[in-house]
């Protein structure tokens, strides 16, 4: 297995990687702070590829890798669209098209409080951020941003929603896209 190993993340950005291959090694970093991403896993002290794909970059110091598989695995810090598929005393239900479905607190909204609890319908789409995302459990959902602030998040009125391909889904701008 080639080992690709860099001071930086920068001389393999948008270069593709395979699982195995270390990108970083953190014992010659001092005081820089990085997000990892999907496809991303630290080792010690070493950052090293776990799916194949081409590595990608966005401000502020966010890594992943991106490639196309046949179904969304969620990560911590996606945006995502969801459909409520069950709505419980403490939480909702929402289908994300991920292996498992994910649960929405009904605190997770600005200003959530015991009174103050959102009613979703079954079938409603909403916007979303996944904020734990961890293998064996259902992923956790918030409507907020990392500040607290609803921002865009939330119940989505009008529009359609299609299925596409992950590839499709990370395209720059898709709303500008002409279908």
């Amino acid at each position: 297995m080639e080992t690709k190993s860099t001071s930086s993340f920068t001389n393999l950005v948008d270069q593709s990687v395979c699982p195995g291959d270390v990108v970083l090694d953190l014992s010659k970093m001092i005081n820089h702070t990085i997000k990892l991403g999907g496809g991303l896993r630290q080792d010690c002290d070493a950052i090293s590829v776990m799916k194949a794909g081409r590595l990608r970059f966005s401000k502020p110091h966010k890594y992943w890798v991106e490639n196309s598989q046949k179904r969304y695995v969620p990560y911590a810090e996606d945006s995502v669209l969801g459909i409520v598929v069950d709505s419980r005393s403490d939480n909702f239900l929402v289908d994300i098209k991920g292996p498992t479905l994910a649960f929405l607190p009904v605190l997770a909204f600005e200003g959530g409080t015991r009174r103050n609890i959102p009613r979703f319908e079954i079938g409603t789409l909403i916007y979303v951020r996944v904020i734990k995302a961890n293998p064996g459990m259902n992923p956790e959902l918030s409507c907020t941003d990392a500040s607290g602030k609803a921002a865009e998040f939330g119940a989505l009125k009008d529009g359609y929603m299609f299925e596409c391909t992950t590839g499709f889904s990370v395209l720059p701008h898709v709303q500008y896209l002409m279908l």
